[in-house]
């Protein structure tokens, strides 16, 4: 049953700590993708943001009493660390996410997966986009969509793939669109061709929650 996995308040420690690993190494990428059609500081935002949530990381979970509360402190240095939009979209993602889980200290995959849909729908409360608008959302509402279909499935190791692979797809989706928000929407069909970059930083940073539970799994089989 999807019940047995339980993700406490340490597997998000160890997911956040494994984001801010990716924004290193993904922030020339992340930056070259935005340099295209937005400021050219999108990955060098992100890697200023979580480094600013590993630097705290011990304060954080020590004086953090669950799951809501650690990711609402991770989401507040987000939000005042990280300039452009990415910082206001990903600190309301993490702000928001414990919501469905108030004063847990551990969650069921089911649950993880309300809490995923808490945090996009903050986004796109925040955003204001919709599906093909050439955002994150592109990557986002299509694995978040099946994830909810599928959180009572047994094998959660297989759903969070398809998730995570329907949110790749959508990132790539983004490719030929002409952007209706953002910076991007200024150059019209000349951004026609390019990456959104936050598109392609959400996919990747969900994707750290599945390496995660991956990892778990194999721990509660041994």
């Amino acid at each position: 049953m999807a019940e047995k996995a339980m993700l406490d308040k340490q597997f998000f420690k160890e997911a956040l700590l494994k984001m801010a690993e990716l924004s290193e190494t993904q922030r020339d990428y992340w930056t070259a993708l935005d340099s295209a059609i937005g400021d050219g500081d999108h990955g060098i935002n992100l890697s200023i943001g979580f480094r600013g949530i590993s630097a705290q990381m011990d304060e954080l979970y020590s004086s953090s009493a669950d799951i809501p509360t650690l990711l609402k402190k991770a989401g507040m240095i987000l939000l005042s660390k990280v300039g452009g939009a990415s910082g206001p979209l990903y600190g309301s993602f993490f702000m928001k996410m414990g919501t469905p889980v108030a004063g847990k200290e551990a969650v069921t995959f089911s649950e993880f997966a309300d809490m995923i849909q808490a945090g996009v729908t903050a986004i796109q409360v925040r955003g204001k986009a919709e599906l093909k608008d050439k955002t994150m959302l592109d990557a986002l509402l299509p694995g978040v969509e099946y994830l909810q279909t599928h959180k009572e499935d047994a094998d959660v190791l297989s759903v969070m793939e398809q998730t995570i692979t329907l949110m790749h797809e959508g990132a790539d989706s983004t490719i030929p669109l002409i952007a209706k928000k953002g910076r991007a929407m200024r150059l019209g069909e000349r951004a026609v061709g390019a990456k959104d970059p936050g598109s392609e930083s959400s996919w990747m940073l969900m994707n750290v929650f599945y390496e995660a539970l991956k990892t778990q799994q194999a721990g509660a089989a041994v």
